[in-house]
């Protein structure tokens, strides 16, 4: 009988002591034992990651919520808070960098620049608070104004309230008098 790689399956066959019907032997296989432990290690671990979700065990001391996820003392989500950076267009051929203090009430922004000799450089291009704007009312807005659309709708509400007064039967036939009208009909 032969060991190693030139085993044939007749030297299997009569070390075995089995040969099949019609002089040819069985095949005979066997496992090696260190294969299962491969597949109870990757089951052990697959619960452990399914409990893990399950339990939600990413919100405890593993691993730290976002600071946009964090509970404020009042049970809610807190606002939004810090400082927020985006690109933006400047003109038709620069772009340029936004920056927004929203606990400051501050917005300012930066433009990428060249300089002589082609090396990038960022400048400030603008900056200003808001903290007063707020309490401005109409300042630097194009028609129509806040006070003339107040206007407006105080009309279109007296309209429609004395539309709503007058009884459906006696509209007369040129329709309701409206308040720039001076109250004369045609």
């Amino acid at each position: 009988m032969q060991v190693g790689p030139d085993l044939t399956s007749g030297d299997a066959a009569r070390a075995t002591g089995t040969m099949a019907r019609a002089g040819r032997p069985d095949v005979v296989v066997v496992q090696a034992g260190g294969r299962q432990t491969v597949w109870w290690v990757i089951a052990v671990l697959l619960a452990i990651i399914a409990s893990a979700l399950v339990l939600r065990l990413d919100e405890g001391r593993l691993m730290r919520s976002a600071m946009a996820q964090t509970e404020g003392p009042g049970g809610g989500l807190v606002g939004a808070r810090g400082i927020y950076a985006f690109s933006g267009q400047l003109s038709s051929r620069t772009y340029g960098v936004f920056m927004l203090d929203v606990d400051t009430g501050t917005i300012w922004c930066y433009e990428l620049d060249r300089a002589a000799n082609d090396e990038l450089l960022l400048r400030l291009v603008a900056a200003r608070t808001w903290a007063s704007d707020r309490y401005l009312e109409e300042f630097n807005v194009a028609d129509p104004v806040p006070g003339a659309v107040r206007m407006m709708v105080q009309q279109q509400r007296a309209v429609r309230q004395n539309q709503a007064d007058m009884p459906v039967t006696t509209i007369p036939a040129g329709g309701p008098v409206l308040p720039d009208e001076g109250g004369t009909r045609k």
